[in-house]
């Protein structure tokens, strides 16, 4: 019966000099039971959790309740009867989502999912961030929640740049001021740089590029202007490039181009651009 081993080494992949074949290094004492399971890829840290309350979960023969438990080399994981295998290597992929699908597992509204459109050689995969429902364009995709968490959080230094058609009256003077950050409802948004592409009559193109990507930024800092977003493409997050990629496609990042951009002693907001049209 295999057994479980955070410290499995894939001398393939290498983040950060560490040598090990996952983002989400073992932490000091053992993994948490639901992290592993979530890892393994047979699902997400929350329905891990369920499984685990639900008794289908076992330690070295042991059936275990608490998602906290921690896990060490020496034990042997079972679910549902079925010894846990080997984490994947850490994967990361860009998505081109078109407008209508929700970035999530499954929807309350029964409405389709980013995830319900994937092909079905892709292993479980979670978002980088997500993308509204009307938003469309590239979003980051990983089997690796621990990579998801590093490049979405803005202390990662990731620029997002997002085209977007917007309906009112405006000058490259009006989006000026969101260069300066704004508060909105009490919420503070950090200084933001849109420039004007082209206008028609009442409508207009223009580029934003922003770094925390709060719920709805683009739309709420738009509207602050009095304007309506008609249609909002993000084109690129971090180096990765949207590029020719078509709605609904996926295609994997090698995984040197984004080791690199986690290279030792450098934050990922300071790695070098991918050229538009890149594979990354």
């Amino acid at each position: 019966m295999a057994k479980y081993d955070p410290r499995a080494r894939d001398p393939r992949v290498s983040v950060a000099g560490d040598g090990d074949n996952r983002i989400d290094a073992p932490e000091p004492g053992g993994d948490r039971i639901a992290k592993v399971i979530a890892r393994a890829g047979i699902c997400s840290r929350r329905d891990a959790e369920k499984m685990i309350a639900e008794g289908r979960v076992t330690i070295d023969g042991e059936t275990v309740t608490q998602p906290g438990t921690r896990v060490l080399a020496a034990n042997v994981v079972v679910v549902d009867g079925k010894p846990l295998t080997e984490p994947e290597r850490t994967r990361l992929w860009r998505y081109h989502k078109p407008s209508g699908l929700v970035t999530t597992h499954r929807d309350p509204e029964g409405r389709p999912t980013v995830f319900s459109k994937l092909p079905l050689s892709l292993p479980r995969v979670v978002s980088v961030g997500r993308l509204d429902v009307n938003s469309e364009g590239l979003l980051l995709l990983t089997n690796d929640g621990a990579l998801a968490r590093k490049l979405e959080l803005p202390a990662a230094g990731w620029t997002r740049k997002y085209r977007v058609r917007i309906f009112g009256k405006v000058s490259q003077a009006d989006l000026d001021k969101l260069a300066l950050g704004v508060t909105i409802d009490g919420v503070t948004y950090e200084p933001v740089i849109a420039d004007l592409e082209r206008t028609k009559g009442m409508n207009s193109w223009a580029g934003v590029s922003l770094k925390e990507g709060k719920n709805r930024e683009v739309k709420r800092l738009m509207e602050h202007l009095g304007l309506k977003v008609a249609r909002l493409i993000r084109v690129q997050f971090g180096p990765f490039h949207l590029g020719q990629l078509e709605p609904g496609h996926v295609e994997e990042i090698p995984a040197k181009l984004w080791r690199d951009q986690l290279g030792a002693g450098k934050r990922p907001g300071e790695a070098r651009a991918l050229p538009k049209g890149h594979a990354g």
